[in-house]
């Protein structure tokens, strides 16, 4: 998994706010950027603490891989 894909599954499972998880998802999709999220006065914290976790921790990459199927599926 790419770095990007990681972040927004963290920012993603780090909240239960919707707004929060809205904003993982566009990052995931490319509707946003990082440096567009970092800029958000509110979404600054939470992409900051994203990205300190994935270089810190091991991310499971079967959740993360369930992750972006889930959000990145294309219906025919």
């Amino acid at each position: 998994m790419d770095k990007l894909t990681c972040i927004a599954f963290i920012m993603y499972q780090s909240s239960e706010n919707q707004i929060v998880k809205n904003l993982a998802i566009q990052l995931l999709k490319g509707d946003t950027t990082i440096k567009d999220l970092k800029k958000d006065a509110f979404a600054f914290s939470y992409i900051t603490n994203a990205e300190i976790t994935a270089k810190k921790q091991k991310i499971n990459r079967l959740k993360v891989q369930q992750f972006a199927e889930e959000f990145l599926m294309i219906e025919v």
